[in-house]
C-alpha cells in the first residue's frame, strides 16, 4: 500500500494497530496525537501539510473530537482523499461527514475485539458512508479478518446488543458480585465454567480504558433500550421464581433457545470448545488450603 496515512489518535489502542496494519502494508504513516505531536482539532503547520498531501485520514479518536475535526479537516484534505473512522456509534459520525463533507471517498470500521488480539477470523464491522477510491486498497491491510458490511443505522443496532447489551450484562454482574461480597478466593476456587467466564469478562472489562466502555453505553441510541430489556429480563426471572411458576420459567428457556435460531447449535458447540479449553482460574492462597481440608 504506497500511501501517505495520517492517522488521528495513533498513539492510542486503535489507532495504534491501524498504525501498525498500514505500516506493515507500505504505508507511511504520520501520527497526529497530543499524546506525541500535534493535535487534530488545532493542527501545527506540519501536520496541515501532511494532511494536505494525505492519501487516507484515520479518526481512531472519541465520538466527540472525531465530529469536531471534521470542519477542521474538510477545508485541508484533498477531495480524493480516504476519509476512514474507528468509532463505536456510527450515526452521529455519518451525519456530520454528511455535512461537513459531501465530496470523497468515507468509510467506517469497528473492530469487534480488543486491539491486543490478533485479527485473524475476527470480525469487523464495515460501513461505507461513500464509497470511492481507496476504499477497497485500504480494507486490505486486515487480512485474515472477517469483514462484515453494515448501513451506520444497522451497526448502532447490532452494536447495541454485541456490545451495549453484553457488557452491561456483565458488569450488572460485578455489581451483583460487589454487594453480595462473596470471599473472591473461595469462590475462584469452585466457580464451575459459566461462573469463571464472566469473573474472566468482568476482570477484562473493568481493567480497560473506563472511556471505550462509557462511550459504548452513552453514546449508542439504541443502548438505553438494550439495558431496559436485560433489566426486564432479570425482573421477571425473579417473579418466575419466587411466585414459583416453574411453567414460566420453562417458556423462558424455550424463548431464549427461539432467539437463537439457527445460531443454537453453533453458539452450543462453540462455548463447549471454551469450557474444554478455558484454564482454571490460578489457585490462591484460600483456595489451596481449602484443598487441605
Amino acid at each position: 500500500m504506497s500511501s501517505a496515512c495520517v492517522v488521528a489518535g495513533g498513539a492510542g489502542a486503535v489507532g495504534g494497530m491501524l498504525t501498525g496494519l498500514l505500516r506493515d502494508a507500505g504505508a507511511a504513516v504520520t501520527i497526529a496525537d497530543p499524546a506525541v505531536s500535534s493535535d487534530i482539532l488545532a493542527p501545527s503547520p506540519e501536520l496541515a501539510a501532511a494532511l494536505a498531501a494525505a492519501d487516507v485520514v484515520v479518526l481512531a479518536v472519541p465520538g466527540e473530537v472525531a465530529v469536531a475535526a471534521l470542519p477542521v479537516l474538510a477545508p485541508l484534505l484533498r477531495t480524493d482523499a480516504l476519509l476512514v473512522e474507528t468509532l463505536s456509534v456510527k450515526g452521529p459520525v455519518s451525519a456530520a461527514i454528511t455535512a461537513h463533507r459531501p465530496d470523497g471517498p468515507a468509510l467506517g470500521v469497528n473492530p469487534m475485539f480488543a486491539p491486543d488480539l490478533a485479527i485473524a477470523g475476527r470480525p469487523i464491522a464495515v460501513v461505507s458512508h461513500r464509497d470511492g477510491p481507496g476504499v477497497a486498497k485500504f480494507l486490505e491491510v486486515f487480512t485474515g479478518a472477517r469483514l462484515v458490511p453494515v448501513t451506520a443505522a444497522a451497526h448502532d443496532r447490532l452494536t447495541a446488543t454485541a456490545q451495549a447489551l453484553t457488557h452491561a450484562a456483565v458488569l450488572a454482574f460485578g455489581s451483583g458480585l460487589a454487594e453480595l461480597d462473596v470471599d473472591i478466593e473461595a469462590l475462584t476456587a469452585l466457580a464451575p465454567p459459566p461462573c469463571a467466564t464472566l469473573l474472566s469478562l468482568l476482570a477484562r472489562i473493568s481493567s480497560g480504558e473506563p472511556e471505550v466502555y462509557w462511550e459504548i453505553q452513552a453514546d449508542n441510541p439504541d443502548a438505553a433500550a438494550a439495558r431496559a430489556a436485560l433489566g426486564r429480563g432479570a425482573e421477571e426471572l425473579g417473579r418466575l421464581v419466587e411466585t414459583g411458576d416453574r411453567a414460566g420459567f420453562d417458556a423462558g428457556l424455550a424463548g431464549a433457545r427461539a432467539a437463537l435460531g439457527t445460531a443454537l447449535r453453533p453458539a452450543a458447540t462453540a462455548c463447549a470448545a471454551v469450557f474444554a479449553t478455558m484454564p482454571a482460574l490460578p489457585a490462591t492462597s484460600t483456595s489451596t488450603e481449602m484443598g487441605h481440608r
